[in-house]
């Protein structure tokens, strides 16, 4: 699937749900939610996630992680097992490529397998998607029902979509405004 129909189901189902996006896994976001963070550094993604559905547990996380980044921090995986979050829906775009510095081959592309990671770091609900509706009807299910979930989505590589005009500072004085009480 294209990874713009990937953010579209995401944009059209998230109402007060936080938005964890890394780095090139925000591309093409055609407008960005009311509740979103901008993890600018790779491999941390699913970190600032957990931190923030452990500190938000009334409200679902979703973090939309790159395969590339998340193979530079596989530890956040036995930790999010350990902790059980039960807010966290973690959704790994998938496409081999580490895209921002130039689409570089991740290293074993095609020989490991992303969920089997996860299982074996302990996580128990596990999705796979590679076509749009699929998708759809699980990130569906997943927001009615109680994690931690890890979720990997085939996408093709990005077409050139650009990144956020928004700088970080104003995109963290966002969130902090959305997520304060009253």
């Amino acid at each position: 699937m294209e990874r713009s129909q990937l953010l579209q189901v995401v944009q059209d189902l998230v109402t007060d749900e936080v938005v964890v996006p890394v780095m090139s896994a925000i591309k093409g976001w055609a407008r960005i939610p009311e509740h979103f963070f901008w993890c600018t550094a790779m491999g941390y993604g699913s970190s600032v996630a957990l931190g923030l559905a452990l500190a938000q547990p009334e409200r679902k996380v979703i973090v939309l992680d790159g395969d590339g980044s998340l193979l530079m921090n596989l530890g956040s995986l036995v930790t999010i097992a350990g902790l059980q979050p039960r807010n966290l829906i973690h959704i790994v775009l998938e496409n081999g490529l580490y895209e921002l510095p130039g689409s570089i081959p991740v290293p074993g592309r095609g020989a490991f397998s992303l969920p089997e990671m996860a299982r074996a770091a302990g996580l128990e609900k596990i999705r796979e998607y590679d076509e749009v509706g699929a998708f759809e009807r699980g990130l569906l299910s997943m927001l009615k029902e109680e994690g931690p979930f890890f979720a990997v989505a085939q996408v093709a590589p990005s077409a050139g979509e650009g990144l956020p005009k928004m700088t970080l500072v104003d995109m963290s004085r966002k969130l902090e405004r959305a997520l304060s009480p009253g």
